[in-house]
């Protein structure tokens, strides 16, 4: 089974077009062009020919450009992209739906059904298909079991879900349940390897270890370094852990876990424009090295 990924950066990729913070700075100014990454989606595929896109980010047209394995090979107009899957409802993972529009069929999309009611009514990207291309839903499960979508042969997912909240403009925003948001345990069925994914990530739930324990690759939120970074840094008034991130330093942070985890390959995503790992010279990417943690970057491949 293989895995790309198409976007390893937060919201606002990196550098944000609005961002004036030293990191952004300096990608803009050449000394981290090395670094310029898109936001937060990957690829999976059983086949290598059959894609399933995992979060529609609203820069997919660059990422589909900048990765062959998603160019049209068949028809005029024709997609490899076979079928979608959503973590959320948020913006950062959905809205590339829409670039989408132009598909000659319905976007088969897997999704829970609370992610589908916000996307029928808070911000009602399924709505507007309609007028497009349309799509067809399925809903994925939140009860521990398992789907493995027929467009895509060769690839099982079991969503689990996390402790979340919405999005603002979900009506579900103040009452949070099970598949507001989810991470997945992607699996090769033919060998049994695991990797689980979850960009966002604010708590390590006891149900969480279970799955985290039984994955070969750990691809997991690496939003910020601290959790105060972004008062810090570009003053924003939320630390992380308040905006669904759990930070990597510091006690009962992400490192900390995933130092316990030391058999599986441990890769980090859904890295903000703050974090001064994007810096290779920093002394936080040293850290990181020391520990074999990876920093995931844009088409790096995996396979499972």
């Amino acid at each position: 089974m293989h895995i790309r990924i198409l976007g390893s950066a937060a919201g606002g990729g990196f550098p944000q077009w609005n961002c004036n913070s030293p990191r952004c700075r300096e990608a803009r100014a050449g000394r981290l062009t090395g670094e310029r990454r898109t936001q937060s989606s990957i690829a999976v595929s059983g086949n290598g020919r059959d894609w399933l896109l995992i979060n529609a980010s609203p820069d997919i047209r660059q990422q589909i450009i900048d990765n062959p394995v998603l160019h049209p090979s068949g028809e005029v107009r024709s997609s490899n992209i076979a079928a979608i899957a959503l973590m959320d409802s948020q913006i950062d993972h959905v809205t590339g739906l829409l670039m989408l529009r132009e598909s000659r069929d319905p976007l088969p999309i897997y999704c829970t059904s609370r992610t589908e009611e916000d996307l029928r009514t808070g911000f009602p990207i399924l709505e507007i298909l309609k007028h497009y291309c349309g799509s067809r839903v399925a809903s994925l499960p939140v009860d521990g079991s398992s789907v493995q979508p027929a467009e895509v042969p060769g690839v099982r997912l079991t969503p689990v879900p996390l402790t979340s909240k919405a999005p603002p403009y979900s009506p579900h925003r103040e009452s949070p349940e099970p598949g507001d948001n989810i991470g997945l345990l992607i699996e090769n069925p033919d060998n049994g390897r695991r990797a689980f994914y979850a960009p966002g990530l604010g708590e390590i739930g006891e149900h969480l270890h279970r799955w985290l324990s039984e994955a070969d690759v750990i691809m997991v939120d690496g939003t910020t370094w601290t959790d105060d970074e972004m008062a810090r840094v570009v003053g924003g008034r939320k630390t992380a852990r308040e905006m669904g991130h759990l930070p990597l330093d510091g006690p009962g942070g992400m490192i900390e876990y995933l130092s316990a985890c030391p058999a599986a390959r441990r890769i980090l995503v859904h890295i903000n424009n703050t974090n001064p790992i994007l810096d290779p010279a920093s002394a936080e990417r040293a850290r990181l090295q020391e520990l074999d943690i990876e920093v995931s970057r844009d088409g790096m491949d995996i396979e499972l």
